[in-house]
């Protein structure tokens, strides 16, 4: 039988004089082990290994900021009235000052920064097609979206709905002492089979090749498996709890249409070109 988890871990490991938050501790993971899967890509693709800094300081730069403006514009803004500051600082000034860390970020948020920021990385930078980065940089974003799912878990934040039953996790930190659904964890479990599938592709079959083939797999897959986890999460905002669809869905849907129309577009140039 099936046994509900209690779960009640602390804020972060505390060194005496500093805390290390585990959701800072999951992004750093995901940023240090996109190096190492970027930095294999490069070398693979003959690639100056000197653009890999630029590409890092885009990356952290365009995620952070488009998260943390994400999830203001979706879901908080007031703060863009009530407390400014803390929009892009890791504090609070309102009611007293204290620091909070990054928290409060939404993933569709950082997926518009970050094509923002590779698409002038491209340009400015790489000196080709956004293509080409667009298709690589989705095997480490989909590998550090693991760490980031189980840093909210970490947190007892972004909690599934309630089981009804004895399976589930029990968030102690949150006040609870009924089960939820991990959602968290589903999340980051269909993240891995999703870096999987594109790290196979990318290094075993010649799918490469086709611009854009890569990326637009990964945008339909990964907004896909957004979706359908959604229905196990629980709304950020109370009033949101009888929507049919809830916010993280309704956003999701364009994306995965944005993926399935780069496939078609890949597809008929590959086809085009090879014709010629």
């Amino acid at each position: 039988m099936l046994h509900s988890i209690v779960w009640d871990p602390s804020i972060g490991i505390d060194l005496g004089f500093f805390t290390i938050r585990y959701y800072s501790l999951m992004f750093l993971i995901a940023f240090a082990s996109g190096w190492y899967l970027v930095k294999a890509i490069f070398v693979r693709e003959n690639e100056p290994l000197e653009k890999m800094d630029k590409l890092l300081v885009y990356m952290i730069v365009s995620t952070l900021a488009g998260a943390r403006l994400g999830h203001v514009l979706f879901y908080q803004r007031e703060l863009f009235f009530e407390d400014p500051l803390s929009v892009f600082l890791p504090f609070k000034f309102v009611p007293e000052f204290q620091f909070s860390g990054f928290t409060g970020l939404a993933s569709h948020g950082a997926t518009i920064g970050i094509a923002v920021a590779l698409f002038l990385y491209a340009k400015r930078v790489d000196k080709r097609s956004s293509a080409w980065i667009f298709d690589r940089i989705v095997i480490p974003i989909s590998f550090g979206a693991i760490f980031v799912r189980i840093g909210n878990f970490l947190n007892s934040e972004i909690v599934g709905k309630a089981t009804n039953s004895d399976f589930g996790v029990i968030f102690v930190q949150n006040g609870e002492n009924f089960p939820r659904h991990p959602a968290q964890l589903y999340e980051s479990g269909a993240y891995l089979l999703l870096f999987l599938l594109l790290y196979y592709l990318y290094w075993k079959t010649p799918i490469r090749k086709k611009s854009g083939m890569l990326f637009g797999i990964f945008f339909s897959i990964m907004w896909t498996i957004r979706f359908f986890v959604e229905f196990f999460k629980k709304a950020q905002l109370e009033e949101r709890e009888d929507w049919v669809l809830n916010t993280g869905q309704i956003l999701s849907i364009p994306m995965v249409l944005v993926g399935l129309v780069v496939i078609y577009l890949s597809l008929r140039n590959y086809k085009k070109n090879a014709s010629i």
